[in-house]
């Protein structure tokens, strides 16, 4: 063996011939450039991301904001008694069971005299929305002494005189490809130069169920269905995850079943939604029959899938309480199960809390889930109770996106706008409760 090869790595080192300074300077500088590199690379992800997403948001923003604004028709309605109330009663029954269209349709024909025809008629009294008649009932219903005056009243019009007011209708296209006529146009050019046309909020979009006339589509219907979704959800997979976590870190003996639980935990978090929307039509509508489309087996669905969530986030929040927080209770002469309720369950609810609102947030915006179990049908009414039959939010959004009207594509917008509000109010609260709760070590 040679001298060299005893020598220490320092001496090898050594052994060539030293480096300049030119050469260590160049070597800085190009260490300095990937570093500048790696950096760029990293901002300029950051600033892609930031720019999707803004185009995202100004993108529905821009496509539903129209959405909260409805156009409304002014019309000299006659109150005709012979129309309304023939018997001069004036009940309530009698007054519902009015023909309220007639005086819609007769005002809209004073107003074009010159519509003789019978499809100038027809295309005159289409202005004015199907749900105008309606609102008439309820103004009649809530004022009797309406019956036999006139009066100028703003109703609803029709989802294509709305498209009109808000400038969608494209007058450069051949009057073939358009969905109004060029007499259509004159007409409406009339009454909006006689200020029988303007938009006002749209106070039915958040007041009404589901409708097939795009004027009259509301969310809040969809509304309360999420709302008895989310309650149920939460009833069912909060104290049952935060049970099971709590056991499977503090009290579960180490042993190959526990492993196996833990790894089915962990596993389950990752499985697709649909897979827990097929156990739940398998199991609890074909075995167990609950009421289909119900906001019950939708609740019980979602719970299924956050429950995974929740028991990994509060094992977690568990983990992360100091040991010399359990020593010192148990030390004083607690019980184990004191020790846990006590002292190491509030110090981990920041975390648990955080754990929880994050997957109800996940809860609130899944639609493969529901769809599966059938809730997906067409619900006008607005749920009483969990076991009504009902359409949660994200189900509205996916039912509005198939129809073919521009005013439903405005509607679904408008409605995905409610939903990220939802989902950014419930992050801001788990932020929220995490610093308040948070404690230094």
């Amino acid at each position: 063996m040679t001298e060299a090869a005893f020598s220490s790595p320092l001496a090898r080192l050594t052994a060539g011939p030293r480096p300049t300074f030119e050469d260590s300077a160049a070597l800085t500088r190009k260490r300095y450039r990937r570093e500048a590199l790696l950096k760029g690379l990293g901002i300029g992800a950051i600033a892609l991301a930031l720019g999707l997403l803004a185009l995202l948001l100004f993108t529905i923003v821009a496509q539903g904001w129209p959405a909260f604004r409805e156009a409304y028709v002014k019309l000299d309605i006659q109150f005709d008694p012979s129309v309304i109330d023939p018997q001069g009663t004036r009940e309530p029954a009698a007054i519902a069971q009015a023909n309220f269209a007639k005086l819609i349709n007769e005002s809209l024909e004073q107003l074009f005299p010159e519509a003789t025809s019978r499809q100038e008629r027809r295309m005159v009294r289409g202005f004015a929305s199907s749900g105008a008649a309606a609102e008439l009932r309820r103004m009649v219903l809530a004022d009797p002494s309406l019956v036999g005056q006139t009066k100028e009243v703003w109703l609803v019009a029709n989802d294509e005189v709305d498209q009109f007011v808000k400038c969608a209708v494209n007058r450069d296209l051949a009057e073939a490809d358009r969905r109004i006529s060029d007499q259509e146009l004159a007409l409406l050019d009339k009454l909006k130069a006689d200020g029988r046309l303007e938009q006002r909020f749209n106070r039915m979009f958040f007041t009404t169920g589901d409708s097939r006339e795009p004027e009259l589509a509301g969310i809040y219907g969809a509304l309360w269905g999420s709302a008895y979704l989310m309650l149920v959800t939460l009833v069912l997979c909060v104290p049952t995850g935060i049970a099971a976590a709590l056991y499977l870190e503090e009290f579960a003996p180490r042993n190959r079943a526990t492993d196996l639980i833990e790894v089915n935990v962990n596993n389950l978090a990752a499985v697709p939604s649909i897979v827990f929307g097929l156990l739940g039509l398998a199991v609890f509508l074909n075995v167990l029959g609950l009421p289909r489309s119900s906001p019950l087996v939708g609740g019980m669905t979602l719970a299924l899938l956050v429950l995974p969530t929740i028991v990994v986030a509060t094992r977690a929040a568990l983990r992360g309480v100091p040991p010399s927080i359990r020593q010192a209770a148990l030390g004083i002469g607690a019980s184990k199960l004191q020790t846990m309720t006590h002292h190491v369950l509030p110090l981990a609810l920041p975390g648990i809390l955080t754990g929880t609102i994050i997957g109800m947030a996940h809860a609130l915006g899944e639609t493969a889930p529901l769809l599966m179990i059938g809730m997906k049908a067409f619900i006008v009414d607005v749920p009483t109770s969990p076991l009504s039959p009902a359409a949660a939010l994200p189900v509205q959004i996916y039912i509005w996106a198939d129809s073919p009207e521009r005013a439903f594509a405005e509607r679904t917008a408008a409605a995905i706008m409610v939903l990220l509000g939802f989902l950014i109010v419930m992050n801001a609260v788990a932020i929220y409760f995490r610093r308040r709760f948070e404690q230094k070590w």
